[in-house]
């Protein structure tokens, strides 16, 4: 079976180092934000070229955190993508606020910056673009609708860290940035775990108040916050691995490189690369209209692949209450449609991408020429 990832290759190389890292937390018995967490925080936020980071529970509580943070609750809308995952509507919905859709351009699979426009209205309090896939989303045309209306910008950079805009890493670029450390992830932990960053003090400080339950000083509460520490043992695996990121991050690009190659001439669509941007390729995804036949030939080939997603966010019936219909956001159900990803990981043999490509040729038509 070639697997679309393979998380036990990492671990073989990096054994040693990780093993070692537990073992230290174990010995040292601080478990709760201890000395792990404090310097990954700032290995992230030197990374990402901001000035403050925030180990939390998850990615999920980072978009969360960032919208409390900006003081997003009832009565405010937030203009995002519908197509991706339910925790960026999800951290939306928890604040109380409602999440407006946007369609998006089916060439990124990113908001479609005319679409945002269109959707700003008098309620409109920030505006929530995701990464999706490691592409960066259009984020000079999205500044340029926000600043000006006052609104925030929340990057949902989940899938993303690493990628750049310009030269500039994501997670910079609005008002905060929110990473996922899941174990899939590009930087992944052997658990939940996640991280804010910003370059503004005082939401920083807001959220490192927000994580430990509304309070500054231990046992003297402000405000209701929630429990979403990131755990030490998981920073301790992610400090490890963290200076082989970029090594990684090139491995994904050429291999993306190389399915494109492998793939030309044939009907199914590959991702673009953004010349101007850097794209990460958390997934390699492509778009096919005969996507069960071919996914069905590659499971007959031992080749998993998966569908991220297969259903819009605005056709959930969680967000049924929201009225939406099939028709109301259609390149983000055409996208949910034919989308399919292809097994990418930084280990990926090169004789295993061959085998997929094959299969992928074998299984679907010639381009017309």
């Amino acid at each position: 079976m070639i697997s679309i990832l393979d998380l036990t290759e990492q671990y073989r190389a990096l054994k040693g180092e990780i093993d070692a890292a537990v073992s230290d937390v174990f010995a040292n018995g601080h478990f709760i934000l201890g000395p792990n967490v404090r310097e990954l925080e700032n290995a992230i936020a030197g990374y990402t070229a901001c000035t403050h980071a925030v180990g939390l529970n998850s990615g999920t509580d980072a978009l969360y955190l960032a919208l409390r943070a900006l003081d997003i609750g009832p009565g405010d809308e937030v203009i995002t993508s519908p197509f991706t995952f339910v925790a960026t509507t999800e951290a939306i919905g928890m604040t109380g606020a409602t999440p407006v859709f946007a369609d998006i351009d089916l060439n990124t699979f990113n908001l479609d910056p005319a679409a945002v426009e269109n959707a700003v209205t008098p309620r409109t309090a920030a505006i929530l673009p995701v990464h999706l896939y490691g592409r960066p989303a259009p984020m000079r045309r999205l500044l340029e609708i926000a600043r000006p209306r006052g609104l925030a910008v929340i990057e949902d950079c989940a899938q993303a860290i690493g990628a750049r805009v310009d030269g500039a890493p994501v997670g910079s670029l609005g008002d905060a940035g929110c990473f996922s450390f899941f174990p899939s992830k590009n930087l992944g932990g052997f658990g939940d775990g996640g991280m804010l960053t910003t370059s503004s003090a005082a939401l920083a400080d807001r959220v490192r108040s927000l994580r430990a339950h509304g309070g500054r000083v231990k046992y003297h509460h402000e405000e209701l916050g929630i429990n979403s520490r990131l755990d030490e043992i998981q920073a301790a695996i992610l400090r490890v691995k963290f200076p082989h990121l970029e090594t990684w991050t090139e491995s994904r690009r050429a291999i993306a490189r190389r399915y494109n190659e492998l793939l030309s001439g044939t009907t199914v669509r590959t991702p673009e690369d953004p010349h101007e941007d850097r794209h990460v390729y958390h997934q390699y995804t492509i778009r096919t209209d005969r996507r069960e036949d071919l996914q069905r030939a590659l499971r007959a080939s031992d080749i998993q692949t998966m569908i991220y997603y297969p259903v819009p966010l605005h056709l959930q019936e969680v967000h049924k209450p929201l009225g939406h219909r099939r028709g109301s956001f259609p390149n983000s159900e055409l996208a949910a449609d034919t989308v399919l990803s292809l097994p990418i990981y930084p280990e990926l043999p090169a004789d295993a991408q061959d085998v997929v490509a094959d299969a992928v040729r074998r299984a679907t038509p010639l381009a017309e020429v």
